[in-house]
């Protein structure tokens, strides 16, 4: 029995040892089995075009916008344009019947030919003293009146013709054939929407980064797949000082009227444009606090953590401004089982 009992300690021992021998040869470093591969997913940094931008939103206008209302009193007798239409500078859009206006030219150039007369007649007489001074200026104010009164008939004439003061189209019809009309009432709308105008303000503290020909995009909730490019063209020299921004103005080409006046519009205004960015997916990135950092896959495919300045983020891409070079890999994947000084194999994407 204490024969037994000894070899059971001897047998115990010997695991012991085993076991100590086995734990050893596992630590990193140490002697025995080949060191662990860890499999991760990895991108090659490139460099690609990058765009700082300001979100904003705004308003689309027209170009040009008038409410067109009649010049002078009278009833309509034709008019020009069906609603919706698209007419030309110069074009008839409404025409108020003209036979009293013209009635009163031919009294007004009547009166004038004879204030004329008499002017002349006076003035000879003046030559001999058959009359006074104060009858001479009188004939003489006579004719400046008389004159006044046949320019005023004139535009009179020509105010009853109604004509398109630019290309547009027309809006609704207010008024109809026949109807009389007083001075200033609405007959209908120009617009003229190519270009159009797109207002946003900015906050003043980006307003060192604003210049007229910048790059801005905008989207319509009407035409969710599509970018309208235009540029800016006005900043305000001033300040909102309730809001504290700056009203910016920018042109949108519009060929196809797809745009309206009214819009909502979301804006991204293009600040500054960066040809050789470098940029990784998000993946790659680790935060903690305000420190970033990637794993990048040195030589012998160890992978190295290291310390990096991020820039702009688009969507599912981030800029890396420094602390990596073009065409280095950085793992995308995998990254919570990595340490220093791993080694990896690496699946490139």
């Amino acid at each position: 029995m204490e024969g037994e009992g000894r070899m059971r300690v001897r047998f115990v021992a010997a695991l012991l040892l085993a076991g100590l021998a086995a734990g050893c040869g596992n630590k990193p470093g140490g002697a025995g089995p080949a060191a662990m591969i860890v499999q991760v997913v990895g991108f090659q940094s490139k460099q690609q075009p990058i765009q700082d931008k300001i979100s904003l939103v705004g308003t689309l206008q027209a170009n040009e916008a008038v409410e067109i209302k009649a010049e002078i009193d009278g009833t309509i007798d034709e008019i020009g344009f069906e609603e919706g239409q698209r007419v030309s500078k110069g074009q008839m859009l409404l025409r108020i019947d003209r036979v009293k206006l013209e009635a009163m030219l031919a009294e007004a150039e009547a009166n004038l030919k004879l204030a004329d007369a008499n002017r002349k007649r006076y003035q000879a007489l003046s030559e001999t003293r058959a009359v006074s001074q104060q009858e001479v200026d009188q004939a003489v104010a006579a004719f400046e009146v008389g004159r006044s009164a046949v320019h005023l008939a004139k535009a009179r004439l020509e105010d009853a013709v109604i004509a398109a003061p630019f290309d547009g189209v027309t809006g609704a019809r207010s008024v109809s054939v026949g109807q009389f009309i007083a001075q200033g009432t609405p007959l209908t709308t120009l617009i003229n929407s190519d270009p159009m105008k797109a207002e946003f303000h900015v906050p003043e503290r980006y307003l060192a980064q604003i210049r007229d020909g910048q790059t801005v995009e905008v989207a319509v909730a009407a035409y969710p797949e599509d970018r309208f490019a235009g540029q800016v063209y006005f900043v305000s020299p001033q300040v909102d000082e309730a809001t504290r921004t700056v009203l910016v103005k920018a042109r949108i080409p519009n060929p196809d009227g797809r745009l309206r006046r009214g819009m909502f519009a979301n804006l991204d205004l293009i600040v500054r444009v960066r040809e050789q960015a470098i940029v990784v997916p998000e993946g790659a990135l680790m935060l903690k606090g305000d420190a970033a950092s990637i794993f990048v896959i040195g030589q012998n495919d160890i992978a190295e953590i290291r310390p990096v300045e991020t820039g702009v983020r688009l969507a599912g891409w981030v800029e890396i401004a420094s602390g990596l070079s073009e065409g280095e890999t950085v793992v995308i994947e995998g990254t919570q089982k990595l340490w220093p000084g791993a080694k990896v194999k690496v699946a490139l994407r």
